[in-house]
């Protein structure tokens, strides 16, 4: 006879990461449901006044409101905290809610950040203004120099923030090593994965402390929902989670099931996009249109050797610059019928855009130099279409 116990009732860190994917986080109601059940109700129903009492007082384990508790929400925190090989994980509404999550939870005013120059644009916009009116201090770094981030750092230094690979022009940072810099300063190593996933990189097996995630991207996939995460050790997930539950920005239960659901093919998809990126990234660095090519699976990249290190492939963007500035980026964008020109970035349809006037365009115009994103960098997200259709659509714009 059959065991009636699937791997679905044991726990899964013994499996692979694509088991893992499919199999944790899935605890099933009285129907027995064979996929992650969706619970969409704001509050849940408790059977007295004494249980109620001891749920909100948390002497007694179990859900509340939607808010802060919520089953669907709390799978996807299961799963992606397995795969990512962390304590805990606390889902929130998205990438950007996250990393403020971070910050008003572990922060507090004459702190000091360093933050990479090369991140988002929002994320610059979060340190550099919005947090700096709570009188958090936020140093820039242009280097990947581990050298330089200890010089940076001063007495006051809380938290180094880091995207690798950066956004857009994929510098690959040594996560070990700055880890190293944190830990000597007595700071806390927070690491963008939202590149890789961890499906090719693992923050917190090389020394990070926390792991952020715009959900939105990868890990749902197919571009259909919002969403984020803040993962590292219990007492920064139970800092988090209480942050979450006064301010309110958390993840909803919909858009935390259909990441649940794309978490089931992330592996394949990295997987599959990561040798498509690499083949377009070699065919883009032998063009004549294109002065230099972004991707650090290209043996071109600076960082080429630590992102084989630490990186199980190059990953899904691909960033190059064209001749002619922006008028040369916006006639490939513009000649363009097969990639989408969105912002957007992780969905299985190919994305482009120009970072200088989209994703990037209110830091400034010092800000994107120190990051350098100059007015030719066009940024391209691999998708699953053919690579050779790919090509072809980059080449109406390329061979004007």
């Amino acid at each position: 006879m059959r065991d009636q116990k699937s791997p679905d009732d044991n726990a899964t860190d013994q499996y692979d990461l694509q088991t893992q994917a499919v199999r944790t986080g899935i605890h099933r109601s009285q129907f027995n449901e064979h996929s992650e059940a969706l619970y969409l109700t704001s509050s849940f129903v408790f059977d007295n006044a004494a249980q109620a009492a001891a749920r909100f007082s948390n002497a007694e384990p179990g859900v509340i409101y939607s808010r802060f508790t919520n089953p669907t929400v709390a799978a996807l925190q299961e799963r992606l905290a397995a795969l990512e090989g962390a304590e805990t994980c606390v889902a929130t509404a998205s990438g950007m809610s996250a990393i403020l999550a971070m910050a008003m939870t572990l922060l507090k005013s004459g702190d000091h950040v360093l933050c990479s120059a090369g991140v988002f644009g929002t994320t610059v916009q979060l340190f550099g203004n919005i947090l700096a009116k709570f009188g958090l201090v936020t140093t820039f770094v242009d280097s990947s120099d581990p050298a330089a981030w200890q010089k940076a750092m001063r007495p006051e230094t809380k938290l180094l923030f880091i995207e690798t690979p950066s956004n857009p022009t994929t510098e690959v940072y040594d996560i070990a090593a700055l880890a190293a810099v944190a830990k000597k300063g007595g700071a806390l190593l927070a690491v963008d994965n939202c590149f890789c996933t961890p499906a090719l990189q693992k923050p917190l097996e090389l020394g990070a402390d926390i792991i952020i995630h715009s959900a939105t991207k990868f890990l749902d996939g197919q571009g259909r929902v919002l969403g984020g995460a803040v993962l590292g050790d219990k007492a920064i997930g139970e800092g988090i989670t209480g942050f979450l539950r006064t301010a309110g920005p958390t993840l909803s239960a919909f858009n935390a099931w259909v990441i649940l659901k794309g978490l089931e093919t992330l592996q394949i998809r990295l997987d599959a996009q990561s040798k498509s990126a690499l083949e377009l990234a070699q065919w883009l660095e032998q063009h004549p249109a294109v002065d230099r090519v972004f991707y650090p699976g290209l043996a071109s990249h600076p960082q080429h050797a630590l992102a084989m290190r630490q990186q199980k492939a190059g990953g899904a963007i691909v960033s190059f610059e064209v001749k002619g500035g922006r008028a040369g980026a916006w006639r490939v964008i513009d000649s363009t019928r097969l990639l989408s020109i969105t912002a957007n970035l992780g969905d299985t349809k190919s994305t482009i855009t120009h970072p200088s006037t989209t994703t990037h365009g209110r830091i400034g115009e010092e800000a994107r130099a120190r990051a350098g994103i100059r007015e030719g960098l066009l940024r391209v997200a691999v998708g699953l279409e053919s690579v050779r259709d790919l090509k072809a659509d980059l080449e109406r714009g390329l061979g004007d």
